[in-house]
């Protein structure tokens, strides 16, 4: 399984990432994902730094977080959460992969910081043992439409009653669906296009959706 190494900067903030180096790193060779359910195309895919984690790690880096109770869903190489961390924010991450743990943690280490809470589960899982949070994100979550009202549940099952979301899409056509199902658990979206460079050194077109109970 070949890695890469690379520093992600945020104004004079520095965030050290270890990941796979692309998405052919396909391997599990105890079964792990394999006995989560994780289809085999999709096993490399938690371990890769996705142009939409760099926006949303952006996004947040300006965005008022102060005593809030944030969770990161689908965090994958969880580059938001180890900044949130980098920022003394009281940060949770969650994934379905049974590697993404040990990447968080192998990053958590690189970085010189505190651990991260972190809870393997799928969103399908009935486990409210994670309580409720205040700001919910994720990044380029919405790629199976079987899962956008799955993934809406969860959300609402961890929120609060005053709780914001804050997901980035990259445009990949599930947005009418999903904020259908969240307009079902009472939650209003607002919109914002991201085009160009979006601060991450790459052509980027998607958008942020920002919900909030109604």
């Amino acid at each position: 399984m070949r890695i890469r190494y690379q520093t992600i900067e945020f104004g004079e903030l520095d965030i050290h990432i270890c990941s796979l180096r692309d998405r052919q790193q396909i391997r599990d060779d105890h079964g792990r994902a394999e006995a989560v359910g994780v289809p085999q195309a999709h096993w490399s895919l938690f371990g890769v730094v996705w142009a939409s984690s760099r926006v949303l790690a952006n996004f947040m880096f300006d965005f008022d977080m102060a005593g809030k109770r944030i969770l990161e869903v689908g965090c994958g190489t969880a580059l938001s959460s180890l900044l949130l961390n980098k920022l003394h924010q009281d940060i949770t991450a969650t994934d379905h992969h049974p590697d993404a743990e040990a990447m968080l943690q192998r990053n958590v280490a690189l970085n010189g910081d505190t651990a991260i809470p972190y809870l393997r589960t799928g969103w399908e899982d009935d486990d409210t043992s994670l309580g409720l949070f205040d700001l919910i994100i994720g990044s380029d979550v919405l790629y199976e439409s079987d899962n956008l009202n799955t993934l809406a549940r969860f959300i609402d099952t961890h929120a609060t009653p005053h709780s914001e979301v804050v997901i980035v899409d990259p445009g990949r056509g599930q947005v009418g669906r999903f904020s259908k199902h969240m307009a079902g658990y009472g939650y209003a979206c607002e919109q914002s296009p991201v085009c160009g460079d979006a601060g991450i050194g790459e052509d980027y077109r998607g958008r942020i959706l920002q919900y909030q109970r109604t």
